[in-house]
């Protein structure tokens, strides 16, 4: 059990007071936990309910997805939930779901959970529609794989989040720190731009990056930063021989971006020189039809990032199904429980 009680009434949320100075404005996982990041209205709705004399009504409460997705989230709601006096049923994490299928199902007292029906629903929202974007572009990739580089593109609160969840959905690794150690993996990247820049020269952070990166790293070098793609990823080749993995072309949309003709020259010049061992990994706004195409064009391996951070939200909504086993839903959904044989026992 946690050693403390969630919010539960107008006069907790009268009292709670917060210090903005010198803090990030993003919930830690305590303040979560005490329901801090609910709406206002189901504090209200426990209140009237508690003050009827209605607290001990138990409830089964089932979750539905608006649009066909990947179902990521199920792990974090059973730890949100974990503790409280609840059974949970859900498809477990990576599992397809279609349009107003029932995803999750919870039974128990409403006055226990009511408090977390905003932060599950966010988690399981925001958590598929990422991992269903992630899975497009792994559908796209097959057995090329890609990784996540999204984090960038949101909140540092939800990094982690969204780089676990394009695992769940099928990437291969993420640059995130926090995301790929969830997952049991070490972190997945190369250097930026910026290190070239620097120090002025590309094979000279070459031969660095192999001198000084751990023993057994990959090594990939951006190659776009100063020279021609072709002409780099070739003094890159010559410099680093057998030790060099892969190039990196990362062009600009200044400059066209990566082209599937680009691509097809750095792969044919790479092999004419007899480096066919070097390995073509691109990154910069790719989605699943871009990557189609330049893996047909020889890329090896790509790296995703706003297509997946920037994915819609899947909508999630929890209907009151059964109130003292009693079947009931408001107007417009059909009263009783959804048969879902899909659902897997959490809680």
């Amino acid at each position: 059990m946690r050693g403390f009680k969630p919010i539960n009434c107008m006069k907790d949320v009268a009292e709670l007071k917060f210090d903005t100075s010198g803090r990030l404005f993003s919930a830690d996982n305590e303040e979560i936990f005490r329901g801090y990041t609910t709406d206002i209205y189901f504090v209200k709705s426990m209140e009237i309910i508690k003050a009827l004399g209605l607290e001990d009504t138990t409830v089964i409460a089932e979750i539905f997805a608006s649009r066909p997705g990947i179902m990521c989230g199920t792990e974090e709601v059973k730890n949100l939930l974990e503790g409280i006096p609840v059974e949970m049923e859900a498809l477990p994490e990576g599992e397809p779901f279609e349009s107003k299928e029932v995803v999750m199902r919870i039974k128990g007292k409403y006055c226990d959970f009511g408090v977390y029906e905003t932060a599950l629903l966010g988690i399981l929202a925001s958590s598929s529609g990422w991992a269903t974007a992630s899975r497009e572009c792994a559908e796209a990739a097959g057995e090329n794989g890609f990784i996540c580089f999204g984090s960038r593109h949101v909140h540092p609160a939800v990094s982690p989040v969204m780089e676990r969840a394009a695992m769940v959905g099928g990437a291969t690794g993420a640059s995130n720190i926090m995301a790929a150690k969830f997952a049991g993996l070490e972190p997945t990247g190369t250097v930026p731009h910026a290190v070239f820049l620097v120090v002025g020269d590309t094979v000279k952070v070459a031969k660095a990056y192999y001198e000084n990166m751990p023993p057994g790293s990959p090594v990939i070098i951006l190659v776009d930063t100063f020279k021609d793609e072709a002409e780099e990823s070739l003094r890159v080749a010559e410099a680093l021989g057998d030790c060099l993995n892969g190039v990196r072309l990362d062009t600009p949309s200044e400059r066209g971006g990566v082209t599937p003709q680009l691509v097809k020259e750095v792969r044919a010049r790479l092999d004419r020189a007899g480096h066919r061992h070097v390995k073509i990994f691109i990154s910069g706004g790719l989605n699943p039809e871009r990557i189609k195409l330049l893996k047909e064009a020889g890329a090896d391996a790509f790296g995703v990032g706003s297509y997946i951070s920037g994915a819609r939200a899947i909508d999630m909504t929890m209907d009151l199904k059964e109130v003292n086993g009693e079947p009931i839903a408001k107007r417009g959904r059909i009263p009783g429980i959804t048969e879902n044989k899909r659902l897997k026992k959490f809680l």
